[in-house]
């Protein structure tokens, strides 16, 4: 994992590593690498990312310099009544937990990824968009191969791609009937690859404004969706000062509101900063007590405090208040010993670039956008993003995400990449790989594979590998437990990269939750 390189990627596909790394050898910079790699995990991780969908990209430049581009969903401005709307249940079955989304024309958000794309390559990138999209080009002509991980999430949300005759066309099995593609498959996207390079000859206007622009907006027209011109015309890409967070001599920069994850991620710090975790013992009963209690406080102040309903600039000011840190935080050290589909790439260059891209399409719509091989998000269909319940949100704005794409700085100067997928476990797995790296002064590698706990409506979920006597003493204190018997996608999948001050010892890893891959050059 650790050489003198190029540079490093970080992700949750061979694939989409492979794309980066082939950009950073032709000379490209980490942020055409993590372009490149977000199209190509299009076609490798397509339940994951789909132009249809949203996310953030976070860039730390080589002179320090960081930005964070919010591409998220948007509410649209002019919702359609409910009764007029196509918006219907489907499960999604993840073997231990099974849960609700609601899909359909109605439950699509204002996509806001193709504009990401394009803003961040004219502000950064070096290489022309047509190189950038050429290897997803490729992938979706001539097909990939579907490993197991990726077959695992089409099972999880089989009910979901099987709903439409669009989406069985594209994502079908050839080798059984009412079923998705499976193991050893192969997923061609003919009309994704004409569609990709149309994008890199006319720009983001054929999306938001043109020909693409036009089907959607006919089919939600006439099937029951909220979208409209003005909602496209009028979507513009986010550009936000980072949050930063001081933890114990490092700086951690993520994702600032209105997305709640990376705050909610800071908060939890704040409730620890005087835990004296490498006392207590790494796996210790005493040190998952205290990150048991920080995810349930967490957890509380999300609810408690209302964040949802508060205005972008508000957000971390309330929460992250001394005296309102100070009010939770007793309920954490003072404890006795004793809560998404989403993908992550990470990418440093040789120059010290470096970039945190999350995204997600939700579970997907299931509608494909005719003759593009795109399938639009069901954003409006999730609960986890619509607290207030669906239908209930507010006209015309930016919508809330869990994803923390983020960098670390530690004491030494060494920065660090990272992010993760998991919908609400996003922000308790970065929490943990956290701790990890700056109390317990774990290696990267070693600080992602370890098992995690994730906190939940006072349901203490517990991985694979902690001691029972450890597990055990926190039955007092969280009487509802649910063990895993094994390490799970469920907690999340952190992906990290990470290069030295001197910018020659580059290290990346991969949690092996959700298939990570790490390459260095």
């Amino acid at each position: 994992l650790t050489m003198t390189a190029k540079g490093v990627v970080a992700c949750g596909n061979p694939i989409t590593a492979d794309t980066a790394a082939e950009v950073l050898r032709e000379g490209g910079n980490a942020f055409d690498a993590a372009l490149a790699a977000m199209c190509a995990a299009c076609v490798a991780e397509p339940v994951l990312c789909s132009l249809g969908g949203g996310g953030f990209l976070l860039a730390r430049l080589a002179d320090g310099e960081s930005r964070l581009y919010d591409f998220f969903t948007h509410t649209p401005a002019d919702p359609r009544p409910a009764d007029e709307i196509e918006f219907y249940a489907k499960h999604a079955d993840f073997g231990p937990a099974r849960q609700e989304f609601h899909i359909g024309m109605g439950s699509i958000a204002v996509p806001g990824l193709v504009k990401g794309l394009f803003a961040a390559h004219d502000e950064l990138g070096w290489m022309p968009m047509r190189r950038i999209v050429e290897p997803a080009v490729a992938l979706a002509r001539d097909g990939v191969t579907i490993e197991p991980l990726q077959a695992r999430i089409f099972e999880f949300v089989s009910a979901i791609y099987l709903a439409t005759a669009a989406s069985r066309a594209l994502f079908g099995s050839a080798l059984e009937d009412d079923a998705l593609l499976q193991a050893g498959e192969r997923y061609r996207a003919p009309d994704f690859a004409d569609a990709l390079e149309a994008l890199a000859r006319e720009g983001a206007d054929l999306f938001y404004r043109g020909e693409i622009a036009v089907r959607m907006l006919g089919d939600c027209r006439d099937n029951g969706g909220h979208l409209t011109r003005t909602d496209l015309e009028a979507y513009q890409v986010a550009r936000r000062a980072p949050l930063i967070w001081r933890y114990r001599g490092a700086e951690f920069a993520t994702n600032p509101p209105p997305s709640s994850g990376g705050v909610l991620i800071a908060f939890a710090l704040g409730l620890i900063e005087h835990a004296d975790f490498a006392a207590a013992g790494l796996g210790s009963a005493r040190a998952l007590g205290w990150l048991a209690s920080a995810m349930r406080q967490t957890n509380r102040a999300r609810v408690e405090r209302r964040i949802h309903e508060l205005a972008e600039d508000e957000v971390a000011d309330d929460l992250l208040a001394p005296e309102l840190i100070a009010a939770y935080r007793d309920g954490v050290i003072g404890a006795p010993p004793a809560t998404r589909g989403t993908t992550h790439i990470n990418v440093i260059d040789g120059a010290g670039n470096a970039v945190a891209l999350s995204v997600s399409n939700g579970e997907g719509s299931a509608y494909i956008v005719p003759g593009t091989g795109i399938m639009l998000n069901n954003m409006l269909g999730e609960e986890d993003i619509n607290p207030t319940g669906f239908h209930n949100w507010p006209p015309a704005r930016r919508m809330s995400s869990m994803m923390a794409p983020s960098m670390l700085r530690d004491a030494a100067g060494r920065v660090t990449a990272l992010g993760s997928g998991g919908s609400n476990r996003i922000r308790t797995a970065i929490l943990q790989v956290l701790v990890g790296l700056i109390d317990f002064e774990m290696d990267l590698d070693a600080a992602i594979r370890a098992p995690r706990l994730h906190v939940e409506d006072d349901l203490l979920n517990v991985e694979a590998g902690f001691t029972p006597e450890a597990v055990a003493a926190l039955t007092r204190e969280f009487p509802e437990q649910k063990a895993w018997p094994a390490g799970n996608m469920f907690f999340g999948g952190v992906h990290a990269a990470s290069v030295d001050r001197s910018l020659k010892t580059f290290i990346g890893a991969g949690d092996p939750r959700r298939g990570g891959v790490a390459i260095t050059l």
